[in-house]
């Protein structure tokens, strides 16, 4: 048991915590060995607002996954979402000294880290920097510039910016829920990862990821993530128009809209009615179907509406339909009825529901596929990932235990530490710099 490589990711949401612990199979698909659950309490958007609260739903669903999967939980990779998230679009570059040379990673590197000492708005802090197309002495659309000749090293970066105070606070309800962070990665990737496949990024696709709180987009084409963006609505407020349009309590205005919900009203018919239990023994209260998708489908066209008008941006209009191939809708609000349809009818582009069943073994229950669990699937296939190229401290450990190295290979040894340290991507810098904060704090 001890020799199995398990991973955990960690999908902090707004109406729900999974936790989600999984290994990788003889033949590299990934196998969900348990999964936790719980209700979130105390994170509003996507955004901590109740420190106690979310630790304490952190526990709940790491419990449940540990008994679930019989393993110890220590470390996870955490999504960062929220309506804090913002993205921009900047160029940089670079005047190589030695352009006799050709371009190595060390290049790419200082490209990398001028972008990261942009000036950001007080209290904010870049996530990512996500190079993209690249330029070498005025030759554009170069993919991989590593091996050519050139003086000047240019490219476009998409940056991912976010509030420091809810990354950290994060970070805190992580530690306080006595784990380890492994990485930190942005929910829309991490969605990406779970139900897109290749060829779609490379084609051009937006995925929309309806989750309780915010709808994340992330825009890919040439198989390059283009642009992401944060919609501060989701399922809740969907559900708070059921309940203040029925006048009824938040449970049953949840239940209503899973079991009997629709986003295109012209599904039903007015005689279609359903009866709620009344409250405090008074007469059951009748709502007509019609009513119910009526309201649904006014606040779903307005979120559908808000995210076609970041495609827009991104550069999508009728002259340039070849942009993006298609929609890729996914996490919970994605199984809302017709929901596909009335996207197709807003866009007039192609559609499907986004499984994160690909990268899954075969025998997965279906309950584990849903789109409701994209972003925590996309989570544990980063956690695989990160553990695999640093693994835990402990693993390390039993392995030093077992074999008693000679002086050479404790010297390729440390060569090999220094390479994979030169290797490091900004990324897990910026997050090991981050753990030491906690660890301080």
């Amino acid at each position: 048991m001890e020799q199995e490589k398990i991973s955990v990711g960690l999908d902090i949401g707004t109406t729900k915590i999974v936790a989600m612990v999984g290994k990788k199979n003889e033949f590299g698909k990934v196998e969900i060995l348990g999964i936790g659950k719980s209700k979130s309490l105390g994170v509003h958007r996507g955004v901590v607002n109740n420190i106690t609260q979310t630790i304490q739903s952190i526990q709940q669903a790491v419990d449940e996954a540990k008994i679930n999967s019989g393993m110890p939980v220590e470390r996870v990779v955490v999504g960062i979402a929220g309506q804090h998230i913002r993205s921009l679009q900047h160029s940089d570059y670079i005047t190589r000294q030695h352009p006799e040379e050709v371009i190595d990673e060390k290049d790419i590197e200082a490209l990398i880290q001028q972008v990261y000492k942009l000036v950001m708005l007080p209290g904010e802090e870049i996530i990512h920097v996500l190079p993209q197309e690249y330029k070498v002495d005025g030759q554009a659309e170069i993919k991989e510039p590593i091996g050519m000749y050139g003086g000047r090293l240019e490219a476009n970066f998409h940056v991912v910016v976010g509030q420091v105070s809810s990354i950290r606070n994060i970070g805190r309800c992580i530690k306080s829920a006595d784990l380890e962070l492994s990485n930190i990665t942005l929910e829309p990737l991490a969605s990406s990862d779970a139900v897109l496949s290749r060829e779609e990024k490379e084609a051009g696709v937006a995925l929309i990821d309806i989750g309780g709180g915010t709808t994340d987009l992330a825009i890919f084409k040439d198989g390059i993530i283009r642009h992401t963006s944060v919609i501060p609505f989701g399922g809740n407020v969907i559900t708070e128009d059921i309940k203040e349009g029925c006048s009824i309590i938040e449970k049953q205005a949840e239940l209503l809209k899973v079991k009997f919900g629709s986003a295109w009203p012209g599904e039903n018919r007015e005689t279609e009615i359903v009866a709620i239990p009344g409250l405090q023994g008074r007469d059951p209260k009748e709502i007509s179907l019609k009513t119910l998708s009526k309201i649904i489908n006014a606040r779903v066209v307005e979120i559908i509406e808000q995210v076609f008008l970041e495609i827009k941006n991104y550069g999508h209009n009728e002259q340039k339909k070849k942009l993006i191939a298609g929609i890729v809708l996914t996490g919970g609000g994605s199984q809302l009825k017709h929901l596909k349809q009335l996207v197709e009818y807003i866009t007039g582009m192609d559609t499907r529901i986004g499984y994160p069943s690909e990268h899954l073994a075969g025998e997965t229950p279906t309950t584990q596929t849903s789109p409701m669990f994209a972003t925590a699937v996309g989570l544990l296939m980063n956690a695989l990932d990160t553990d695999a190229k640093n693994p835990p401290p402990a693993t390390v450990k039993a392995s030093e235990e077992e074999e008693t190295p000679t002086e050479n290979t404790t010297d390729s040894a440390t060569k090999d530490d220094a390479i994979a340290l030169n290797r490091k991507s900004i990324l897990e810098r910026w997050v090991d710099k981050f753990k030491e904060f906690l660890d301080n704090a």
